[in-house]
């Protein structure tokens, strides 16, 4: 009999990877996805090993830090590959151009999309069981069966039917007297239609956030950006700005968005990333009075605590570059965009009393493709800046909401991307943010 295994093994386990980099590593969004799938084939393989050679029936705290901590779930598999699908959605993107830089092999693709087809996006699904089918072999875990039927269904759904009969005959082949396949076949015969010459073409329609997103920008936007200036500010005569300005840029005129240039440094950004990592969970939405996991925010976010050293002194800087008063402001909000992580259009008013008069969003890291920030109703992005940060007003001097703030975090296609939140308060603005002579205003 061998000794139980204690939490030290674990433990040990933990401390080999603790000089690994995994965002460094983990930076192409298929190479994470492809990890995962990996870490939970090889996990379940270990355990199972595990308990073949020895008696692990006493130690629960064991078995439970393996199959709650270290073991993907299905929903983390799954939330890997809807992440994917949502680069291949808004970027106008094929399977073959995610993968360029990391393929998948024939079972991790059906299972993308397998995900795209529950999700109701069968185009996509179609062009992932596709690829998935160029990659088949005999060895693959993927039955071919369930690879011709998924290939027919999706096709049939986003309406090629030429496609959907063609592999209801594929599958057909391959089983000669199941009824079932011959019925759907018949019935794909029965409506059948000229073949689309679109099949392989992408939604064409596609919202302005998504045409942000990818940076098609219109013209017009451009020469009135051309318009605008940059300087160095002082933030009206504070006193700890006369000797070090605040790069300042204007981004739009109307509604009024910044970007401050060097606003944190690289050592307060790390140490802000260390006391956030241990705390970070799924973001949530503001919904019905209370806090929501959703789908559109996809993340994992902290607030921190306000009597942090470093927090302090990160909202003391920006009370001087936006003089607005952090005193009833909201606690720093760090978060981690990951695979396809994004934020779709909102606004950050809430519409309540004490409401957040203004956003100051903090860019702690680079993007290299992807995760800019999107304001739709001005038609404008803003490109992750490490160091940087973007502010803007959320309400109008009256104290209404201003809709034209109505932005988005586009999905992250390669890279990690850290920002840090700070909505100000509205109480206590009174002379700093006076209202306006003019009731619209």
């Amino acid at each position: 009999m061998y000794p139980c295994l204690h939490s030290s093994v674990l433990n040990h386990l933990f401390s080999y990877y603790e000089d690994e980099n995994p965002e460094e590593n983990l930076r192409d969004p298929v190479a994470a996805y492809k990890l995962l799938c990996r870490l939970r084939e090889e996990l379940i393989y270990i355990i199972e090993t595990i308990q073949s050679i020895i008696d692990v029936s006493q130690c629960d705290e064991f078995q439970d830090e393996l199959k709650t901590t270290l073991i993907p779930q299905y929903e983390d598999l799954d939330g890997a590959a809807s992440g994917l699908i949502r680069l291949q959605e808004i970027y106008k993107l094929y399977p073959e151009d995610i993968t360029k830089e990391t393929s998948l092999d024939a079972d991790e693709a059906f299972h993308v999309g397998r995900v795209a087809y529950k999700e109701y996006k069968f185009q996509h699904a179609f062009l992932w069981f596709s690829y998935s089918g160029i990659r088949w072999t005999e060895n693959s875990s993927t039955n071919e069966k369930d690879l011709l039927h998924y290939l027919s269904l999706s096709a049939k759904h986003f309406g090629s039917l030429p496609w959907a009969i063609y592999y209801s005959q594929e599958l057909l082949y391959l089983n000669p007297y199941d009824n079932e396949v011959k019925l759907q076949l018949n019935r794909l015969l029965h409506f059948q239609k000229s073949p689309n010459p679109n099949i392989f073409r992408l939604d064409s329609l596609s919202s302005n956030y998504e045409a942000l997103c990818r940076g098609e920008v219109d013209e017009r936007t451009s020469k009135r950006q051309r318009a605008l200036s940059c300087r160095y500010s002082t933030s009206g005569g504070n006193p700890r700005l006369m000797y070090a300005p605040v790069k300042e840029e204007e981004l739009w005129d109307e509604p009024k968005i910044i970007r401050f240039h060097d606003v944190i440094s690289d050592t307060e950004i790390e140490t802000l990333k260390d006391i956030a990592r241990p705390q970070l969970s799924r973001s949530g939405v503001y919904q019905d009075g209370q806090g929501k996991i959703s789908k559109h925010r996809v993340s994992q976010s902290v607030f921190l605590d306000d009597d942090d050293p470093v927090d302090a002194h990160v909202s003391q800087r920006i009370e001087d570059v936006t003089g607005l008063s952090m005193e009833k402001a909201e606690p720093l909000l760090v978060q981690n965009y990951g695979i396809g992580g994004r934020f779709e259009p909102h606004i950050d008013a809430l519409g309540e009393e004490n409401d957040r008069i203004a956003t100051f969003l903090i860019y702690m890291s680079d993007v290299e493709e992807g995760g800019a920030t999107v304001f739709i109703k001005v038609g404008i992005a803003v490109k992750p800046e490490k160091g940087s940060a973007v502010f803007w007003y959320n309400l109008q001097k009256n104290g209404e909401s201003d809709f034209n703030t109505k932005h988005a975090g586009c999905p992250v296609l390669q890279g990690n991307k850290w920002v840090a939140n700070k909505w100000i308060a509205e109480f206590g603005q009174v002379f700093r943010r006076p209202c306006s002579l003019h009731k619209s205003e």
